[in-house]
């Protein structure tokens, strides 16, 4: 790799990023590139229904999938929202992206362009009636929102005068909730997520490299939503598997970023890094 190259690719600070990304570099064609979708290839809005991938993300991705083993977005919306809102349909070069929907519970290809899931929980339903009373209850802030994610529901604090006062205050009620019906709840930047057990992004991610043999591993995330997979890259790593660690960086999760190999500040930075990798692995 040339010196302009190795400059324009941020170097991580941990030795196993280092190794992960070395692995990456060296041996791309068995390399799985996985990443978050809001807050990591799409800024944050205070409207979820307005997220869009940044501009840049779509010839990124597309530049560097035919270079990799596999890209993957992996997310906690709805496989089908996150392919509308990051443009990812009918793309040359995403030919066949994978998008790992609801922590993994559905998966929609570019190859078929449809998405496939099992049945919901019906915890779910149970907890669509119960919620406007429980959040009466709780004295649910003004600007706190309920968004419908099909498989899931989320109650979103950002717009409320005290965003965190409002989130600390409905916690206890919506885990309580979600316990009664066999869900749990997933917090994230100012969002409380009720959905079913056994659905997180590490084990998505787990299962995807298995099934495509990936040899390497690079994954970028931006809340506590992603935990999970950043502990799944770390026990591919005990497994032999090199792994990269990147977050998109936030104040608002500093336990993400205690544990990344790599931190950029935000998705504008994200892509930047995945161009430039696809433009290293063009050499």
């Amino acid at each position: 790799m040339s010196t302009h190259l190795e400059e324009a690719l941020p170097e991580p600070l941990t030795a196993a990023g280092r190794e992960g990304l070395a692995a990456i570099l060296a041996r791309p064609r068995a390399a799985a590139v996985a990443v978050d979708f809001d807050g990591t290839l799409a800024p944050i809005v205070e409207d979820p229904e307005q997220a869009r991938a940044h501009p840049r993300a779509v010839p990124a991705l597309a530049e560097l999938a035919p270079r990799v083993a596999t890209v993957a977005v992996v997310t906690g919306r709805p496989a089908g929202v996150a392919v509308r809102y990051g443009g990812f349909a009918g793309v040359p070069g995403l030919d066949h992206l994978v998008v790992l929907g609801h922590y993994g519970a559905e998966r929609w290809d570019a190859v078929t362009g449809e998405v496939r899931a099992g049945p919901e929980h019906p915890g779910i339903t149970a907890v669509r009636a119960e919620l406007p009373a429980v959040l009466e209850r709780a004295g649910a802030w003004p600007g706190t929102w309920v968004e419908e994610k099909g498989r899931a529901v989320a109650v979103h604090t950002r717009r409320a005068a005290d965003p965190r006062a409002a989130f600390d205050a409905l916690t206890v009620p919506l885990t309580e909730l979600a316990a009664r019906h066999g869900l749990v709840v997933e917090p994230g930047r100012m969002v409380l997520e009720l959905r079913p057990p056994g659905m997180d992004k590490g084990r998505a991610l787990t299962d995807h490299v298995r099934e495509t043999g990936a040899e390497a591993v690079l994954y970028a995330g931006d809340d506590l939503g992603d935990l999970p997979a950043f502990a799944a890259v770390e026990r591919l790593r005990s497994d032999g598997i090199p792994g990269l660690l990147i977050c998109s960086g936030s104040e608002e999760v500093p336990q993400l970023a205690a544990r990344a190999d790599l931190t950029l500040p935000g998705p504008a930075a994200v892509v930047d890094f995945l161009a430039a990798l696809a433009r290293a692995l063009s050499r």
